[in-house]
This record gives C-alpha cells, sequence and structure tokens, in this order.
C-alpha cells in the first residue's frame, strides 16, 4: 500500500495521461448520466420536430436529429455505454483466460509450455475477424455472445504477456522459499506469481479494451454486433456514414467521442507502462 502514492506521482508526471483520466472519467459520467438529461428516448422519434435537425437547442435536440428523427445525443451517449460494457465485458473474459493459460504455460514449463505455445501460435495464424464473425453467424447476434466471442479471441495477446513475466517471476527468490516451504503449485501461483503480474496485466488491460471497442465498432459497421433496439458507436457510424451527405452531424458526434475515448484508453496505458515498469524504479 505504501507504493500507491509514489506511482500515483510517477503517474501524474505524465501531464497528457493524467488529462487523458480526467477526460476519460467525464465521459463515462456523461455516457451515464447524460441521456437522463433529455426528454427523449434512445428509439423514440420526434413526429412534432423536422426529421434530419441540425444540433440547436430547440426541441432538447442539442446533437440534432437523424434521417428517422432519433436524438443523436441520446443515442450517441446509450451508444457509448454499450461500446464500453462490451469492451469491459470482453476485456474481463480475455482476462481470465489469457492470464490463466499463459500463468500455467509459464510456470510448469518444458513439454506443455511447448504444447500450449504451439495452440497459440496456430491460433495467432487463424484470422481473429473471421472466427468472430463465424461465431455469431453460427450462435446468434446476442450481445451476450459479443461479449464471449471477442473476448474468447481476444486473449491470445494476454496469454504470451504472461507467460513471459511467469517465466522470470518463478526464477525469484521468494518463489524458491515458497518451494523449499513445501506450499504446492496452485498456492504458490495463486499467492505469489498471479499478485505480482497486476502491473503487467493492468497495461495490458487499458491497452485491450481500445482494441476491443474497435472490434466490436467494426463488427456493427458490418451489421454483426449490437442489433435495434439497442445501438452502439459503431452501429451510428455505420448509419451516419450512409447518410453522412444529409446529416454528418450524425457520424461527426460518434465517431468524435469514439475516437475520443481510444485516445484516452492509449494516453493512460502509455503511461503506466511507464509508471510500472521496474526498469523505470529508483
Amino acid at each position: 500500500m505504501s507504493a500507491a502514492p509514489a506511482l500515483w506521482r510517477r503517474f501524474a508526471e505524465h501531464r497528457a495521461a493524467l488529462l487523458a483520466l480526467c477526460l476519460l472519467l467525464l465521459i463515462v459520467a456523461a455516457l451515464f448520466i447524460g441521456p437522463w438529461l433529455s426528454p427523449h428516448a434512445v428509439d423514440s422519434i420526434d413526429f412534432d420536430g423536422d426529421w434530419a435537425t441540425p444540433p440547436s437547442l430547440v426541441n432538447a435536440h442539442w446533437f440534432g436529429t437523424d434521417s428517422l428523427g432519433r436524438d443523436v445525443f441520446v443515442r450517441t451517449l446509450s451508444g457509448g455505454r454499450i461500446s464500453l460494457l462490451v469492451a469491459f465485458a470482453a476485456t474481463c473474459v480475455s482476462l481470465l483466460i489469457g492470464v490463466t493459460y499463459g500463468a500455467v504455460a509459464g510456470y510448469f514449463g518444458g513439454a506443455l509450455d511447448g504444447w500450449m505455445m504451439r495452440a497459440v501460435d496456430i491460433l495467432y495464424a487463424l484470422p481473429f475477424l473471421f472466427l468472430v464473425i463465424l461465431l455469431m453467424v453460427l450462435f446468434g447476434r446476442d450481445l451476450v455472445l459479443v461479449f464471449v466471442a471477442i473476448g474468447a479471441i481476444n486473449w491470445l495477446d494476454m496469454a504470451r504477456v504472461v507467460r513471459g513475466q511467469v517465466l522470470a517471476l518463478k526464477q525469484r527468490e521468494f518463489v524458491m522459499a515458497a518451494h523449499t516451504h513445501g506450499l504446492g503449485s496452485a498456492a504458490i501461483l495463486l499467492r505469489h506469481i498471479v499478485p505480482n503480474l497486476a502491473g503487467v496485466v493492468l497495461v495490458t488491460v487499458t491497452l485491450t479494451i481500445p482494441q476491443v471497442i474497435l472490434t466490436e465498432s467494426f463488427l456493427s459497421f458490418l451489421g454483426l454486433g449490437v442489433q435495434e433496439p439497442a445501438t452502439s458507436w459503431g452501429t451510428l457510424i455505420n448509419e451516419g456514414a450512409r447518410e453522412m451527405e444529409g446529416t454528418p452531424w450524425a457520424l461527426l458526434f460518434p465517431a468524435s467521442l469514439m475516437a475520443l475515448t481510444l485516445l484516452c484508453f492509449n494516453l493512460i496505458g502509455d503511461a503506466l507502462r511507464d509508471v510500472l515498469d521496474p526498469r523505470d524504479q529508483p
């Protein structure tokens, strides 16, 4: 616990990352609070006003309306909630599989490590998006399946990173001391090795989340992701791209907010990598 203030001071030295963290917190707060400030629902059509109206204060259409008369402000923020939910849920699936797989392979080593890593190499050789699309075509385009499909394929990078760290950690003195005291492999992994992976795993997670957001957005752009009446940034960008000549604001707002969110995550991840890199510690 005593290291936390020092780590925070090192993180605060990265002004761009600190600004990105504050901005990301504001974006997340807006995604969850913003729709409550608007009188419009995500799927409601304003029959009293003109359709495809530009942003204005009239009828509380702050981001304008799309070609169907739906409020772009509410749809952008509601879509952001779905995109972040998919990102965090899929990242948790990736985290669970990747950390477990990589820790077991790195700790036991030998033939088991060789076979497990060859399996990872084979999966790397397969077309990632094709597998996700195939899963969704076979089992339906359910929101939960989006979580599982992206997370179950996206764990490969996590497994490799964790394996490399475990290969180094298992040679450390505290692991050898645990062996000397008769602790079993499971206890050593859970009590000594996995907790020491927290830093590198945290950095990997912050860089995985924007990757998952992009993947979900791409699937939704193809019509294979989130389905109506729910929406996501990818779905909104797809709709806005089709009608950008008549309603450019329907593309501009969701695309800009998604790009800003991805930038924040990447800046935070880069700063955490510098802060938590043991080679940089005094």
